[in-house]
């Protein structure tokens, strides 16, 4: 099926998120969309798929012109769609969650052994390994995505979108999801795939769109250099390589000693961790997604008081401490998950930009707030990071995701720091706010902080580190300096030693080294 934009705009009272959008997808064929944040291509997605009816402009399938009044006419037409957080219902099945909005009915009873077979059938066709009575919460991310895709298939979609995708999953999970657009390509279905990240978007796509402030500025084909890309993104050159110096070290320390803990399931999710930080480094904690890492952050700043050990900041015990007071010794932390753990999505964002000092004399007086200040610190922050909104006094799940990312960092680094833990700190963000952020986490380095990143991006543990922590399954498997080969580092994420990794790297033929790269 074919899919063609012409002259779309989308309007939102006086702004205008997308501009005469011309965009033509061929069938059988991988079309990516690519933009950073706030470049309005969640906002032409959400129009192709009938959640937003176009100001101007028209689509057509086929080359017959269609008006969607809703999703549902969407997919009648054949149109999919996979958002980037999920629209799943956490407590129910893979196969009630497909059913979703499409019941089969046997009498008067939920017909759900129709729908477990369709899913069985899409599932072995794809090599998708899904379960259809598994339930969703007890997924990972990667496997919840795949259920998202089952449920556009089971529609019969011909027309695919894939809306940032990649932006939680991790390296594997990703290899995982291009050979899943591969094989859907194959079959002569059409992608339309949005997203930021110029690796992926070489390796898989046929042609690339991109947009900046809502307009098309070209239409290139994948052999594009990542650099040409980044200009056409962002509107000016990007520098794509971190440009810092060597880390000059300070009397600062963050120590951890025999950091365990076990979780409510009688898991030990955290098992004799020991590692130290000090001012002026960054140290990178490499694992993939679930091995502790995510409880290692959160124990540091006071969210699992069962834990057991000793984590202190120069000298100062930091475990039993509230998160409150933990955030008063001056440590910043930037959460894995801004919308649940970063953010309050119905509060404005110069609220947001102060939800960690609302209480200081800065911006309140008693339990008056002091208004004017706030939004002088948020007119200063929105400024200084380069935050796209419409108005500080939006609410700030109305911005796109990683200008929500860029609240919350502008936030964590408005105050003089003793530490500062990043989480994923540029999960979902364009290429353009990735450079910033990543200034901006060796700026705090330089001033002297000790820095803790955790990310599952090999390519940001590679450019920010000066040492890295390897987890897998809540143990330490080493420290390591930041000239590791990428295939022996894959190694010690799968649970071998330094000194095992190296030594089976040191046996492989060349060819299978090669392959180890891909981590």
């Amino acid at each position: 099926m074919k899919l063609e934009l012409r002259s779309v705009t989308k309007r939102f009272g006086s702004f205008t998120a997308n501009d005469s959008i011309d965009l033509v997808v061929e069938p059988g064929t991988v079309h990516c969309l690519l933009g950073e944040n706030g470049a309005g291509k969640s906002t032409l997605m959400n129009v192709i798929y009938g959640l937003y009816e176009p100001s101007e402009g028209e689509i057509l399938l086929d080359g017959k012109p269609v008006h969607f009044s809703g999703p549902g006419d969407a997919m009648a037409a054949g149109i999919g769609m996979v958002h980037q957080h999920f629209m799943l219902v956490p407590v129910f099945t893979v196969a009630e969650n497909v059913a979703l909005g499409a019941e089969e009915t046997k009498g008067a009873s939920l017909n759900l052994e129709a729908t477990r077979r369709k899913i069985r059938e899409i599932s072995d066709r794809y090599g998708f390994h899904v379960d259809p009575d598994a339930v969703v919460e007890d997924l990972p991310v990667g496997v919840q995505q795949r259920v998202e895709i089952i449920k556009a298939l089971v529609r019969d979609a011909e027309i695919l979108i894939l809306d940032e995708p990649t932006a939680v999953l991790t390296p594997a999970e990703t290899d995982e999801l291009i050979s899943i657009m591969d094989q859907l390509r194959s079959d002569g279905r059409s992608l339309l795939f949005i997203s930021h990240k110029l690796r992926e978007v070489r390796a898989v796509s046929d042609e690339i769109t991109v947009i900046r402030r809502g307009k098309v500025v070209g239409t290139v084909e994948p052999t594009a250099s990542t650099t040409e890309l980044a200009s056409m993104m962002v509107g000016h050159d990007v520098n794509l390589v971190v440009d810092k110096s060597a880390p000059v070290l300070n009397e600062s320390e963050f120590s951890v000693e025999g950091l365990s803990l076990v979780s409510p399931s009688g898991v030990k999710v955290l098992d004799d961790v020991n590692l130290q930080v000090r001012g002026g480094e960054i140290l990178a904690i490499a694992g993939v997604q679930g091995n502790g890492q995510t409880e290692f952050t959160e124990t540091i700043m006071g969210l699992h008081p069962k834990a057991t050990g000793t984590v202190s900041l120069n000298g100062k015990n930091l475990l039993g401490r509230s998160t409150k007071k933990i955030i008063r010794s001056g440590v910043g932390f930037v959460p894995e998950d801004r919308l649940d753990d970063g953010l309050v999505g119905s509060f404005s964002v110069e609220e947001n930009l102060v939800l960690n000092q609302f209480d200081d004399q800065e911006f309140s007086r008693g339990p008056q707030l002091k208004r004017r200040s706030i939004q002088e610190n948020a007119r200063h922050k929105v400024a200084d990071f380069d935050i796209r909104l419409n108005s500080i006094s939006d609410p700030v799940e109305t911005l796109s995701g990683g200008n929500q990312q860029k609240v919350v960092v502008a936030r964590e680094l408005s105050h003089r720091l003793s530490l500062f833990v990043a989480s994923q700190p540029t999960r979902g963000v364009d290429v353009g706010s990735i450079e910033l952020i990543h200034q901006r986490i060796v700026a705090q380095r330089d001033a002297g902080t000790p820095v803790i990143l955790v990310s599952t991006e090999l390519d940001e543990i590679y450019a920010l580190a000066d040492r890295i922590a390897v987890f897998h399954h809540g143990r330490l498997m080493g420290i390591v300096d930041p000239d590791i080969p990428r295939e022996v580092l894959g190694m010690m994420m799968a649970g071998a030693t330094a000194d095992e990794a190296y030594a089976e790297s040191s046996h492989r033929a060349p060819a299978e080294a090669a392959e180890g790269e891909t981590v």
